[in-house]
């Protein structure tokens, strides 16, 4: 099935941001544990888990319009040296992610691609839910202080 040009386009966008939300959240994950972090190493690895299902049904779906999944670029990782780095790096990843995601949404619904949309939108809320979870810590942090916070996840 031949899809709109505009249509794959903002899917390949989609799997380019998904792409570099794998390799920075594993990064990150692998990170916390060198650390000691745990709670932080399973978050950020299942999120890492989560981009890389989200990233597969998005290449699915570009090879079954008929087209080739972009798979060699990559935005640019935003890699922290500590925990708020980490955090700030992640919500700013996020953020261009929703940015394309709601621009694609939109492509989408105007070419009458509903299948394509439907994917898209199940992105955007895991998206979301990452947002809220990283202002959460970062609210965590602000209020509780970084060393508590650190403290309150560091493995037993």
């Amino acid at each position: 099935m031949k899809a709109d040009s505009a249509v794959i386009t903002e899917l390949n966008a989609a799997l380019k941001g998904q792409l570099t939300v794998i390799n920075q959240t594993f990064l990150h994950a692998r990170m916390a544990k060198n650390w000691g972090l745990e709670e932080l190493n399973e978050h950020e690895y299942k999120a890492s888990i989560k981009a890389m299902k989200m990233a597969d049904d998005l290449i699915e779906r570009i090879l079954f319009l008929e087209a080739l999944p972009g798979m060699q670029a990559l935005n640019r990782l935003q890699i922290g040296e500590n925990i708020p780095e980490v955090f700030a790096g992640d919500m700013s990843v996020h953020m261009e992610v929703r940015q394309q995601l709601v621009g694609a949404i939109d492509v989408c619904e105007k070419a009458q691609d509903y299948v394509s949309r439907d994917m898209l939108t199940e992105v955007l809320e895991e998206t979301e839910e990452q947002i809220d979870w990283i202002e959460t810590q970062q609210w965590l942090i602000d209020n509780s202080g970084l060393q508590n916070y650190l403290a309150a996840r560091m493995e037993d």
